[in-house]
């Protein structure tokens, strides 16, 4: 009975321990919510780089006067499909719109709209 009894007192004591450890944790919860709802945090910034270094001209690609280097760089558009829309451009002559790429072998919906914002015909 000595030994059932040991073993009664220390599973309350470990009960009282834990009931202990979640209240001081609850109080650490609400003191720092309310410490965040009393002062708004306000974010100061500078600006010491240029818009240029961040945020580059991205000014539309002409799709007529654009090398084949400079048409690869767009996204979807590789060496070979860069290569291709050159080829029918010396073929066919200058494209009148964007969505003339689409005349283009490997040029379908979904690249163009990739291209969206990024290419232009001129003019």
């Amino acid at each position: 009975m000595d030994e059932r009894g040991n073993a009664v007192k220390s599973e309350k004591i470990l009960l009282g321990l834990t009931a202990l450890f979640l209240v001081v944790l609850l109080a650490l919860f609400f003191r720092d919510r309310a410490a965040a709802e009393a002062a708004p945090v306000a974010v100061e910034t500078e600006r010491d780089a240029a818009q240029e270094t961040f945020m580059p001209d991205v000014s539309p690609l002409n799709i007529n006067t654009a090398s084949e280097e400079e048409l690869a760089t767009l996204p979807g558009i590789g060496g070979v499909l860069a290569g291709r829309i050159v080829d029918y451009r010396t073929e066919h002559g200058p494209f009148e719109a964007e969505e003339d790429l689409l005349k283009v072998s490997g040029i379908g919906e979904r690249k163009l709209a990739e291209l969206d914002g990024r290419i232009t015909a001129g003019g």
